[in-house]
């Protein structure tokens, strides 16, 4: 029947060897990877009746509740702490200078403290023979309502050229 139809037995033969393989591989793939799966569940099931199991899936429940709030209280915190952030000088400037001709040693300075909507205030402090004098100066969005002088100028820009540096970090 089969060279009526042309085709060569040995190569049916062969198709059916090479089938038959096949499927031998795939059946003993198959146990193992059931054997295995049977141990996992025999192990998880060791010495657990249905009562045992169930308590212990109430216990992870009742832990990932309390993992719940642990986290909502974490989230809170996180809040509180980018609020206060926000508000935080974090724009820092600072330049010492001679403020007057005869004294030395770059004793006066100006400082500039800015949060990041620039608003803070510059301390200049000012050394000569007879004192100290310090003023503070209001910053508000980057601007002052008394005169700055050159010193005071430079921390202010330099203060409020810092918020490029700060949000790409």
């Amino acid at each position: 029947m089969f060279d009526r139809l042309g085709i060569d037995i040995e190569y049916l033969t062969l198709g059916m060897l090479v089938l038959l393989l096949i499927l031998l591989i795939t059946t003993l793939v198959m146990i193992l990877k059931y054997n295995q799966l049977n141990t996992k569940y025999r192990k998880f099931m060791r010495g657990a009746n249905g009562r045992s199991l169930e308590e212990r899936i109430l216990s992870r429940f009742r832990e990932i509740d309390s993992n719940k709030s642990q986290i909502a209280d974490a989230i809170s915190r996180i809040k509180l702490l980018e609020d206060a952030r926000d508000t935080s000088f974090r724009k820092i400037s600072v330049k010492r200078y001679d403020a007057f001709s005869e004294m030395g040693g770059k004793l006066s300075y100006s400082l500039c403290l800015l949060n990041d909507d620039n608003d803070g205030f510059i301390m200049t402090s000012m050394h000569n023979r007879e004192g100290c004098y310090t003023y503070v100066k209001e910053v508000i969005k980057g601007n002052t309502y008394v005169i700055l002088s050159d010193e005071e100028k430079e921390v202010l820009d330099e203060a409020c050229s810092m918020h490029e540096a700060l949000t790409t970090h």
